[in-house]
């Protein structure tokens, strides 16, 4: 029976549990369409196509070290003693074509990176050896530039080598044929690097959500100005905006919209152009200027003359912080909305339970929740919370210990103590007071 019928039936207001609420969210909320991006557009977004390696890596038998390349029976014995004396035969450099190749009592100069020559068996550092000048042990090479006879003459090898020493071997990072990277995965820097490395220069990806936030209150003014009677700073937007460019969302911070129902219904029409997902923080309660519900309650409905399934649903969960909450969508795209309420912590807390698992849906994330964990309470006493409500306490988390202690009291306003924690602790419907040394739930802000 859906919570309308009930309503109907009961005369009673339906109340969502945090799961009903969550799972209509996620259920509702689908991945954003493929698209294919060159590789630094792509970086935040998920990969829907394995990734196989065309070409090996390293693509040839290359030098990890500046030296020289050698056979290995030639240096057999070696010593600052009694070196062994090797013809330089010319210079191998990274990016260079043709490479001579290396015969008896021969050595070619390399450098790092460049492909071992065709005879040689190892390379040889240029500190074992005198660098060609007839003295003793080097620290490196001079500039071919300023020394190009260095290329040439004879060097002194001060130490032996085994076969394949300092020698990357081609296909040792990976090798045609291989799965570089599989779907599902988030492309960061190093998977970039990998895809680049074997030669990508786009990709297929589900593109990273543009979520539009806005708060929403006459009497919130911008931080930088100077505050009058009765204003505040608006931090939700700044808040959640920052939040969701965490869950990994391109998201635009709107501002605050005066409490007038018009101003913000065209306001969040405007946005819906660049959206695919919409918050919004504030005017979800009963109040009087609660203009979030009195703006949205009514898109889509058959009063709009629009029966097209859109529309915003405020409903009362069984959760604090957090009880008003607005779910729907808006939109001839029918863009998610989630309207959430005003207090800092409330929006916060709703923010990481609702919002951030629809963003991680929409970039088709298969796991969308935060880490958690159990952590025993460090607290000096007992944590009380309201029958049949879920609660969610902000905690210091230790993972050293595996203990959680609560930072600042239960209030919704309390900003300062949010700032300080790295956790939230979850109490249960079932659970009325926690006393400090029991085993609690704890949901990992980091």
């Amino acid at each position: 029976m859906s919570s309308s019928a009930t309503t109907e039936a009961t005369g009673q207001e339906h109340v969502w549990s945090v799961s009903e609420h969550l799972d209509d969210i996620l259920g509702s909320v689908r991945p954003l369409e493929p698209i294919e991006l060159q590789l630094l557009d792509a970086q935040g977004c998920v990969l829907v196509e394995d990734v196989t390696v065309p070409v090996s890596l390293p693509p040839f038998d290359n030098s990890s070290m500046d030296g020289y390349a050698v056979r290995v029976a030639d240096i057999t014995g070696a010593s600052e003693e009694f070196p062994a004396v090797l013809t330089v035969i010319g210079d191998v450099a990274a990016g260079q074509g043709e490479q001579p190749t290396v015969g008896a009592g021969q050595a070619a100069r390399i450098m790092t990176g460049a492909p071992l020559p065709p005879g040689a068996e190892a390379v040889v550092p240029v500190e074992w050896t005198d660098g060609g000048l007839g003295e003793g042990p080097v620290s490196g090479m001079r500039a071919h530039s300023a020394a190009p006879e260095g290329a040439f003459g004879e060097v002194r090898v001060h130490r032996p080598a085994e076969a394949r020493a300092h020698v990357r071997a081609r296909g040792s990072d990976v090798r045609a044929g291989d799965r570089a990277l599989t779907a599902g995965t988030v492309l960061g820097a190093p998977q970039i690097a990998l895809l680049a490395a074997i030669g990508r220069g786009t990709v297929t990806v589900r593109p990273r959500p543009r979520v539009v936030v806005m708060s929403t209150g006459s009497e919130l003014i911008q931080p930088g100005e100077e505050l009058a009677k009765g204003q505040i700073y608006d931090s939700n937007s700044f808040a959640l905006t920052a939040a969701a460019r965490d869950a990994g969302a391109i998201a635009y911070r709107v501002g605050a919209v005066a409490d007038d129902a018009e101003t913000l219904r065209s306001t969040i029409e405007d946005q819906l152009i660049r959206a695919d997902l919409i918050v919004t923080t504030g005017g979800v309660s009963v109040g009087a200027y609660d203009v979030v519900k009195e703006a949205l309650e009514s898109v889509g409905s058959a009063e709009d003359g629009v029966e097209d399934g859109s529309g915003i649903e405020f409903r009362k969960l069984a959760m604090q912080p957090g009880k008003p909450q607005g779910f729907g969508s808006i939109g001839p795209d029918h863009t998610p909305l989630l309207a959430l309420p005003g207090n800092p912590v409330s929006s916060y807390v709703s923010f990481e339970i609702f919002v951030r698992p629809a963003v991680r849906a929409l970039m088709g994330l298969p796991d969308v929740h935060r880490p958690t964990a159990r952590a025993e309470l460090t607290a000096d006493k007992a944590l009380t919370s309201p029958a049949g409500k879920r609660q969610f306490l902000r905690g210091q988390y230790d993972a050293d210990t595996g203990s959680v202690r609560p930072v600042g009291g239960a209030g919704s306003h309390l900003v300062a103590a949010l700032a300080h924690a790295n956790a939230l602790i979850v109490v249960p419907e079932d659970t009325a007071s926690v006393e400090p040394g029991t085993d609690v739930e704890v949901v990992l802000l980091g």
